[in-house]
């Protein structure tokens, strides 16, 4: 599947929060670039790309090997969380329904 996110954190922040969340889970780093990473495990495969996008924002893209909604896509989606608490902290996430 393929997830994107934008957020107002520049790519070196993105990748090194990456680099923090995904080896807590069962995945392995195992190619990195200067804006992409690799990671595979028991899980799947999960390629992260960043790039600047529009001034002072970061596109965040996100491909795993996995069909529909799969654990190591909802890892993906906690990612996003995370990416978020640490561009604003004082933010309350909270459903909307």
């Amino acid at each position: 599947m393929k997830h994107f996110f934008r957020t107002q954190l520049t790519p070196v922040e993105v990748l090194e929060v990456a680099d923090r969340f995904f080896p807590t889970l069962p995945l392995e780093r195992t190619a990195h670039t200067a804006r992409t990473r690799t990671f595979t495990g028991d899980l799947g495969a999960l390629n992260l790309g960043v790039k600047k996008e529009g001034g002072h924002y970061t596109f965040v893209e996100i491909h795993t090997d996995q069909m529909g909604e799969s654990r190591l896509d909802r890892n993906a989606k906690r990612f996003f969380v995370e990416l978020h608490r640490k561009a604003d902290p004082a933010h309350k996430l909270q459903a909307a329904y």
